[in-house]
C-alpha cells in the first residue's frame, strides 16, 4: 500500500514564520518530500533541498476564472504557459480556478468552465500534467466563488472528459460547504488529482482542538489507491516547526 506524500504550502509560512531558506530545510528536515505555490524565483532553491514542486497556480484570478466566455483566450494562453513549466520542471499539478459567479447560473457556469478547459485538456495530457480546479468555500473564505461543490466540480470534470482534468479537493473548504468527508472521498476519488488541508474552524493546525479527524481521513485517501500528493494548507498558531511535525506525523498514513 502506498504511504501518502505530503506537501506544505509556501504561503501559510514564509515570510510569516520562516525566510525561505529556513523553510525548504525546516520542511525536508521533517522528511516533507514536496512543497507548493512556490514563487517560481524560489523553485530552484526547493529543489536543491531535494524537495518537488507539488503544484502551482496556472492562471489568473480566483475571482475572475473559467466560467467566463471572455476570459478563455486570455487563461488559454496563461495555461498553455504554466503548463509548459510544469512539463519543464516536473510539476504534477497546476490549479485552475472557476471564478465567481456575478450572478450567472450553475449550469451555464459548468458549461464555460468545461468548455474553456477543453481547449487545453490536450495540452495537458501531451504534457502528463494535471490541471486540477480547486474547490473553494464560499461561506467564509471566498464569497460567490462558483465551484464551492464536489457535485459542480464532478459535473464540470465529466464535461471536459480529459484524463488529465481533476478536482482540488480541499478538504478545510468542502468541511465548510458539506461535511461528509470520507465518504465525498470514497465516492469521487476518480474525479479528485490533488488534496489540501486544514482545520475547521480557523484554518489553523490539524490537530485535535478542531472537528476534522485526520488519520482517518488519510486511511480513507490511501484507500482509494491515491498515489498524489496531500498539501498540508493550514495557517500555525503554535510554533511552526512543531506544528509541521505533528501535521507530518499525524498524516503519514499507509
Amino acid at each position: 500500500m502506498t504511504r501518502i506524500k505530503q506537501s506544505v504550502s509556501w504561503w501559510c509560512f514564509v515570510p510569516q514564520h520562516f525566510t525561505p531558506e529556513a523553510f525548504v530545510k525546516t520542511v525536508a528536515d521533517i522528511g516533507y518530500p514536496a512543497v507548493e505555490l512556490v514563487p517560481s524565483e524560489h523553485w530552484q532553491l526547493a529543489k536543491d533541498h531535494g524537495l518537488t514542486i507539488a503544484s502551482f497556480s496556472g492562471h489568473q484570478s480566483i475571482q475572475d476564472g473559467l466560467n467566463r466566455t471572455e476570459n478563455g483566450s486570455r487563461i488559454e494562453a496563461e495555461l498553455r504557459a504554466s503548463i509548459a513549466q510544469a512539463e519543464k520542471w516536473n510539476i504534477p499539478n497546476v490549479i485552475v480556478f472557476s471564478g465567481n459567479r456575478n450572478s450567472q447560473d450553475d449550469t451555464t457556469g459548468a458549461e464555460i468552465t468545461a468548455e474553456n478547459l477543453r481547449r487545453v485538456s490536450k495540452v495537458a495530457e501531451d504534457a502528463g500534467v494535471n490541471l486540477v480546479i480547486e474547490l473553494l468555500n464560499s461561506k467564509v473564505d471566498h464569497p460567490d466563488y462558483q465551484c464551492d461543490s464536489t457535485a459542480w466540480g464532478v459535473k464540470v470534470c465529466q464535461m471536459v472528459d480529459s484524463t488529465r482534468v481533476k478536482l482540488l479537493y480541499d478538504i478545510y473548504h468542502m468541511q465548510i460547504m458539506e461535511g461528509d468527508v470520507i465518504r465525498t472521498i470514497r465516492d469521487n476519488h476518480q474525479y479528485f488529482g490533488h488534496y489540501h488541508t486544514a482545520g475547521n474552524p480557523g484554518r489553523n493546525e490539524i490537530d485535535d482542538t478542531q472537528e476534522l479527524n485526520y488519520k482517518p481521513i488519510m486511511q480513507a485517501i490511501v484507500d482509494t489507491g491515491y498515489e498524489g500528493y496531500v498539501g498540508q494548507e493550514f495557517l500555525p498558531k503554535g510554533d511552526p516547526t512543531t506544528s509541521l511535525k505533528q501535521a507530518f506525523d499525524i498524516c503519514n498514513v499507509g
